[in-house]
């Protein structure tokens, strides 16, 4: 059951399974990223993931397609592909091949774009919080319409499609999973209504890693998050996956002493790291007692760390994975 946020009961339902995933951007060439793909999918995670940025990294369509076809288990997504970067239509047809192609081992992570430096180096426009959130909106309700494989059309103020049939049908029917991330209450009210997997993510609106993200990440900011996600879901909670991206992995006998190095890196109270959901320091044990006690919490079964910590974060994936 989860416990109770704030004073308020969430749900009674049964907790889901842990499952894990991985969030990588790159390799040196074609044989590392293949060797890649295969010790994450050996070593029990379910899902492969990559950002969807213009910066140094692999492009996430060719790449997480390279990564599936070299592998029978693992599922791959982007975390989370940014609507502006393709129009909807176009973004739905490789996800649906994709799909097509990798068995159904898809997850469609989508956000509405943030990160200010993407935008201004090419040239795409940055409009506010308000329109970029606005036509998110509409690209989701496209690429479900185009992932029906019947004849759709939609009009918005951003959007419109005329009697447009979407193929390929994907494997996964009516639609893959759907993961919308998000860190303030518009983007998680939709995420509740809309999406298979809600992501809690901090706070991006200034459109940078930075003192206001971090502030939005503490363990009452998530509090606060996940009960605009519950008011939001209404009936369809008990059908909702919480996804958490840990951005911090630290496996050590030394506990307190990381706390205070990372607390004073970040220039903040040490408390905050070790509350946090996204922040795990410790040894495997430790680890596994703080995610049992976040899923509890905050109902966070779903959860990524960096490529960095794929071998370091294995026990912990050996011992919570299917449980």
């Amino acid at each position: 059951m989860f416990a109770i946020v704030g004073t308020t009961l969430l749900h009674v339902i049964a907790p889901r399974p842990f499952r894990f995933g991985v969030q990588a951007s790159t390799a040196d060439d074609a044989q590392a990223w293949v060797r890649f793909a295969r010790q994450v999918e050996s070593l029990g995670y379910s899902t492969l993931t990559m950002p969807d940025h213009f910066g140094d990294q692999l492009a996430p369509v060719p790449a997480l397609m390279a990564a599936a076809a070299v592998t029978t288990t693992l599922r791959v997504g982007a975390l989370v592909w940014d609507n502006d970067y393709k129009h909807p239509v176009v973004l739905a047809k490789e996800l649906a091949t994709m799909d097509v192609l990798s068995g159904g081992r898809l997850e469609i992570g989508l956000g509405a774009g943030w990160l200010a430096t993407d935008y201004q180096q090419s040239g795409i426009p940055y409009d506010s919080n308000k329109v970029r959130v606005d036509r998110f909106e509409e690209g989701l309700a496209v690429i479900k319409g185009a992932m029906s494989g019947e004849p759709f059309s939609f009009s918005g103020q951003h959007y419109t499609i005329t009697d447009y049939t979407g193929a390929p049908r994907p494997v996964q029917a009516p639609c893959p999973p759907i993961l919308v991330g998000g860190g303030g209450p518009r983007v998680l009210s939709i995420a509740a209504r809309e999406a298979d997997i809600v992501g809690i993510n901090g706070t991006l609106a200034a459109g940078a890693i930075g003192p206001q993200a971090i502030a939005s990440m503490t363990a009452a900011a998530v509090d606060n998050k996940i009960a605009t996600v519950v008011a939001a879901a209404g009936s369809r909670l008990a059908e909702i996956e919480f996804n958490v991206r840990v951005f911090m992995v630290r496996v050590t006998d030394e506990r307190q002493a990381a706390r205070q190095q990372i607390a004073d890196f970040g220039q903040v109270d040490p408390s905050m790291v070790s509350e946090s959901p996204f922040v795990l320091i410790g040894t495997p044990g430790q680890m596994v007692e703080d995610l049992l006690q976040r899923r509890e919490r905050w109902g966070f079964n779903y959860v990524i760390v960096g490529g960095e910590d794929v071998e370091s974060f294995a026990p912990v994936v050996a011992e919570l994975a299917g449980k």
